[in-house]
């Protein structure tokens, strides 16, 4: 193989920096960034060429500019990327490139022409990735959840569709059921309850049995809800001071302790012990804003309530 042959096949395979020039072996090399190229400064030879400058296509002189021009943000996930969301797509504007407007019978050939744009780029199954997509954006900007939670409500759903477990099940209750999972792996306090008043096709008791079949048959491991993670979301809605958290906190590992917690509602115990917390701190709080807050009923407040206060022998406070 000649001189020749070896550069031009160490140009095409080399995807990295070189350390050292493979034909010298002098590690004097010259990154010219503006030309693309590295060079030996011992021998002369050219050992990259074409490379990419990887930086900012701007200069700062300070942090503040540094600041104000840099526009990155996290990297993609390559795993929430469909084939679909990086195909070209064709507006609804009306308009050419020159930004005049089409005739009645282009617009009708825009109108079938994206119909089959739509249907070519995509198959059934990334199709029906678009539309969970969708419904997660829509469920996760209206319950304010952050989009850690909705990058892994998408993951568990691919997992899901991957295994074939969403056919002959309605996309809404399996995006919901995905994302109630979510929630629980990432240990953000929300019930079924609330859940189901964002979602429009799909019944408490659908997606509590898609949830099932995830856990079940798609593998996912979750955790038992713990009433502890309520408390931030309850203390922060009733508007309470923050010394109510610890007591509640401290009434919780007690109940713990003595086994107090198992088969019961995780929001109802949080809720049962923030209201003996704020009673025994002189906070003025009616069981029906704690039930309100925690999304629970009256009944199961006072319940876990009163089973509280007997069993961890709590004094200072009447029990009707």
């Amino acid at each position: 193989m000649s001189t020749t042959e070896k550069k031009e096949r160490f140009e095409v395979l080399s995807s990295e920096e070189p350390s050292e020039c493979p034909y010298c072996k002098s590690k004097r090399l010259f990154y010219s960034y503006d030309r693309g190229e590295i060079t030996c400064i011992e021998c002369g030879s050219v050992i990259v060429i074409r490379k990419l400058d990887r930086g900012p296509d701007w200069r700062a002189f300070t942090t503040e500019e540094r600041e104000r021009r840099s526009r990155t943000g996290p990297p993609i996930k390559s795993s929430l990327i469909t084939p679909s969301a990086t195909s070209a797509t064709i507006d609804w504007s009306g308009k050419d490139a020159f930004g005049r407007k089409l005739t009645s019978k282009q617009r009708f050939d825009m109108i079938r022409l994206r119909k089959w744009h739509k249907v070519s780029i995509s198959s059934s199954m990334e199709r029906n990735l678009v539309q969970a997509m969708e419904e997660l954006e829509r469920l996760t900007t209206q319950m304010g959840l952050p989009s850690v939670v909705k990058d892994e409500a998408f993951l568990i759903y691919k997992i899901a569709i991957n295994k074939g477990l969403v056919k002959g099940r309605s996309i809404s209750g399996v995006v919901a059921a995905a994302l109630y999972a979510a929630c629980r792996r990432l240990k953000v306090p929300i019930t079924l309850d609330e859940l189901t008043k964002y979602t429009d096709n799909a019944a408490r008791k659908d997606i509590a049995r898609c949830y099932r079949f995830l856990v079940k048959d798609a593998n996912i491991k979750v955790s038992i809800a713990d009433p502890i993670d309520f408390l931030d979301k309850l203390i922060h809605v009733l508007g309470v001071k923050p010394l109510i958290y610890t007591k509640a906190k401290e009434i919780i590992m007690e109940a713990k302790e003595k086994g107090l917690t198992a088969g019961k509602d995780p929001a109802g115990l949080a809720a049962a012990a923030v209201y003996i917390a704020a009673t025994l701190n002189g906070e003025k709080l009616t069981q029906k804003d704690v039930a309100k807050a925690a999304n629970v009923t009256e009944v199961t407040v006072r319940n876990r309530f009163k089973e509280l206060v007997k069993k961890l022998n709590i004094t200072g406070i009447e029990i009707d």
